[in-house]
């Protein structure tokens, strides 16, 4: 009978963010495997962000994960395996094996510190082509504090790229939204300097201030609280003063609070949701622009990060509305010590283009030609492509754990000695 290996799944699963999207898929390719780990789970806070309340098959069995864990560390068991989901700066070095797993960066260059934490791991997994390459591509000058020599410091720690798996549901109930137009963008972000929603909406009331269209914002600030909300729309009334013009014809939605996964997938299937727009400095991935593009929706976005994984063909072709931009330095206030280093770049809109992009979007739906005619066969050509089996496959895969395991098989046998 073989051992199992006992992986610690450290991130925060629990949370409404990407990160925790991120360790829930991370958690899910390993429970399609359950003849090999025996999992155990961590799990993280995530700034100030909300915690998920659905009660779920899944749910249940990440609470009695929690359980087992706590009773088992408090007997002192260790782990064969860590697997850590977070930004770099949190890896550490807690078990024989460890694997750090991050969304990445957004811009084209990472930290020093997390070159170094990554060169702590035995393997790093990040979640698009964009990271990888960025992590690969960073080098600091350095000084080898024994020989003084002079040299360049980069990543020496194997480097994966594994994306998300779409999701399925066997049916999506549809969303009561009291929306005046026919025709709405749809942008989704937790709002902060990156995600350039003023400029998004700004852009928009200036588009199309004579049009019937509106823009719907699903979005917060932390949590989905009331005060968040509030909040929120003091922050957007307070800097785009269009917004409450009564003399445009377009219209603006916040849409705020819980959304379970079908309810946000039912507002991309919405019959007035027909765009989703986004003009993000970048992005690690970009999680709602792939659900929407799944679900069948144009896309109106800069060329730049992480998102071209899925937005380019397995040719290369674009299918989406490519948004001019400029690649120029981080606002001051976007920068994070440790995390988005002040020399770093990342997109910056072209507002013509921005605007532009937009309209050709409008009128492609309205006329059912351009990107808007092919997104519902493209989106079929994603849920092939980025089938949940066929990702669970690739992380696993991404793991190499295969040449670890007689190693761990060697040191267990040391210790039954």
């Amino acid at each position: 009978m073989s051992v199992k290996m006992k992986i610690l799944l450290r991130g925060p699963v629990l949370t409404r963010t990407g990160y925790g999207e991120h360790a829930r898929f991370v958690l899910r390719s390993l429970r399609s495997k359950p003849d090999i780990f025996d999992i155990y789970i961590q799990p993280l806070a995530w700034g100030q962000t909300s915690w998920t309340a659905e009660m779920t098959e899944e749910r249940t069995w990440i609470d009695q994960a929690i359980q087992k864990t706590l009773m088992y560390i408090q007997q002192g068991g260790s782990f064969d395996v860590s697997i850590q989901v977070t930004i770099p700066n949190e890896f550490e070095k807690i078990a024989p094996i460890n694997i750090g797993v991050t969304a990445g960066i957004e811009t084209n260059k990472v930290s020093g510190p997390w070159l170094q934490k990554a060169n702590d791991m035995d393997r790093v997994i990040v979640v698009s082509e964009h990271s990888k390459a960025v992590f690969e591509n960073t080098q600091y000058n350095a000084t080898n504090t024994v020989t003084q020599e002079q040299l360049l410091y980069g990543l020496t720690t194997p480097i994966h790229s594994v994306g998300y798996p779409v999701k399925t549901f066997d049916s999506l109930a549809p969303l009561d939204l009291d929306l005046e137009p026919d025709f709405n963008f749809l942008a989704v972000a937790q709002v902060s300097p990156r995600k350039n929603i003023q400029n998004t909406i700004k852009w928009f009331f200036e588009e199309f201030k004579d049009d019937n269209v509106g823009l719907v914002l699903k979005g917060n600030m932390a949590k989905n609280c009331l005060m968040d909300r509030l909040q929120l729309m003091h922050n957007l009334k307070t800097t785009i003063p269009d917004i409450e013009n009564t003399d445009y014809k377009c219209k603006f939605y916040l849409l705020h609070g819980d959304m379970t996964e079908a309810e946000i997938h039912s507002l991309y299937s919405h019959p007035k949701i027909k765009a989703l727009v986004t003009f993000a400095h970048g992005e690690g991935f970009g999680l709602p622009v792939f659900e929407a593009a799944y679900m069948g929706l144009p896309i109106v976005a800069p060329g730049f990060s992480g998102y071209l994984d899925f937005l380019k063909g397995e040719n290369g072709e674009f299918h989406f509305y490519d948004v001019g931009y400029d690649l120029n330095k981080v606002q001051q206030e976007a920068v994070w010590e440790n995390i988005i280093v002040e020399d770093s770049m990342w997109a910056y809109a072209r507002e013509q283009s921005a605007k532009e992009k937009m309209r050709e979007c409008y009128q492609d739906v309205l006329n059912e030609t351009g990107f808007a005619a092919t997104a519902s066969d493209y989106a079929k050509e994603l849920s092939t492509r980025y089938h949940e089996e066929a990702q669970y496959k690739k992380f696993i895969e991404a793991l190499d754990l295969e040449t670890d395991a007689d190693w761990l098989l060697q040191q267990s046998e040391i210790e039954l000695l």
